[in-house]
Order: C-alpha cells, then sequence, then structure tokens
C-alpha cells in the first residue's frame, strides 16, 4: 500500500458528500486547497467525478473519520498500510571487481568491432565504464591503445551471456532495415517519354551480321555476265 492518498479529488467528493468534515479537514487529508473543497461542495468543480470511499480502500478508517467530526482541529491521518510491498530498489552503475577492471577495455573493444550496433549506453551497462573511454577505444587513442586484445566480456566474468543476448537484441530493434537485393525503378524511369517508339521491333542477331542486298547490283551481275556469253558465241 502506498503512503500517498488514491485519487484525492475523488476522495474529497466522497467526504464531502458522506462526512460532516469542515473544508480545512478535508483539504488537508486530500493535499487540495479549502477553496477547492468549498466548490465541490458547492458543485462549481469535480462535476462527473465519482466519490472514492477511503474506508473501502483502506486508507482511512470509521473511528477517524468520527474523531474528526466532532473536533473539528483534529486532522485526518492516513492509515498504516497492512501489507507493506517492498519497492525495488534502482539499478545504479554496474560494481565491476578491482581484479576485473584492467580487463574492460578489452571487452570494450570486443563489443565496438563484434556488435557495432550496441550503443555506448549499452555498453556502459554491460561493461560498467564510461562513454570518454568508450570513445578513446573507438578513436584508438586510448593510452594503451596498442596492448588492447579483443575479448568476449561473457568470458571475463564482466557480464552474463543473457544480458548481452538481451542488449543486441535490443539494438537490432532499433535499428532501420536495410533493403535487400534489386529494388524496382521509380516511376519518374519507367513512365518517361523516349525518343525511340516502344513498339519498334529491334533488328534480330542474323540480319544485324547478314549485310543488307541491293537488287540491282545483283541483276547487274547476271546482265553483265549474259553478254559477255554472247560474245564468246559469235567468236
Amino acid at each position: 500500500m502506498s503512503d500517498t492518498l488514491l485519487m484525492p479529488k475523488a476522495t474529497a467528493v466522497w467526504l464531502v458528500d458522506n462526512t460532516a468534515l469542515t473544508f480545512k479537514q478535508i483539504a488537508d487529508f486530500c493535499t487540495l486547497h479549502e477553496l477547492e473543497v468549498k466548490a465541490i461542495a458547492d458543485g462549481e468543480s469535480a462535476q462527473g467525478i465519482k466519490g472514492l470511499d477511503p474506508v473501502q480502500t483502506g486508507q482511512l478508517s470509521r473511528e477517524a473519520i468520527s474523531a474528526a467530526e466532532a473536533d473539528p482541529k483534529k486532522k485526518l491521518e492516513l492509515s498504516k498500510p497492512k501489507v507493506i510491498v517492498p519497492q525495488r530498489a534502482k539499478k545504479g552503475p554496474r560494481y565491476t571487481p578491482v581484479s576485473r577492471r584492467q580487463d574492460r577495455p578489452n571487452a570494450i573493444l570486443w563489443l565496438v568491432r563484434n556488435h557495432p550496433e550496441l550503443k555506448d549506453a549499452q555498453i556502459m551497462r554491460l561493461v560498467g565504464t564510461t562513454k570518454s573511454t568508450i570513445q578513446q577505444i573507438r578513436e584508438r587513442t586510448h593510452w594503451n591503445a596498442a596492448n588492447l586484445a579483443p575479448a568476449d566480456p561473457v568470458t571475463l566474468g564482466l557480464c552474463s551471456q543473457v544480458e548481452l543476448d538481451a542488449e543486441v537484441k535490443k539494438a537490432a530493434r532499433a535499428r532501420p532495415m536495410e533493403a535487400e537485393g534489386p529494388t524496382l525503378l521509380p516511376a519518374e524511369v519507367t513512365t518517361a517519354e523516349t525518343q525511340e517508339s516502344p513498339f519498334e521491333p529491334l533488328p534480330s542477331s542474323r540480319e544485324a551480321r547478314e549485310p543488307s542486298v541491293d537488287a540491282e547490283n545483283v541483276f547487274a551481275r547476271f546482265t553483265g555476265s549474259t553478254e559477255k556469253d554472247d560474245e564468246d558465241e559469235d567468236r
């Protein structure tokens, strides 16, 4: 149960309609201004809001309401939750043992080479390093760049295989899809008008190899050979 009031305005609506508490008591309990509570009572505000019973939600008891109604100066207080739900601690920067810290540059180099899609923030989460160190290794300006050797961070014990796979999948989802294979020509190219008619037949390969035949030259050869034969017979 949270230590803050659920739906303060709806709770104020219920208290105005169902109790004899003063506007100030309701305002202090619901963290509202006293004039807001007065506007709710006059019907000028919170129209259409259904009242929320704080007794039903376990944030206020009947006894506390009765005691506050008897004493206008008494303040209402939230009831203590019966069940305490532990809050999840926020994740801080990954702690790297002192014995493993010298391996971080090698792990960063391995991640940069084998998974270039990973962002700097993802590498920082996996290895527990700083953005400036990643940038120096990318640009080969690290003070020990000549002696660095890429090493799997999972093998080095800097992160688990599950964490690495999760970050790689996350980076793959964020990466835009690349076009694969040939694509269709744009409409400007396919619909452009050309000088040659698209319906004009192209010459076949045989016609392209054979020269054009002139009928006059062919018949002239036959005529010349016939005249020569006639002269031979006359002789």
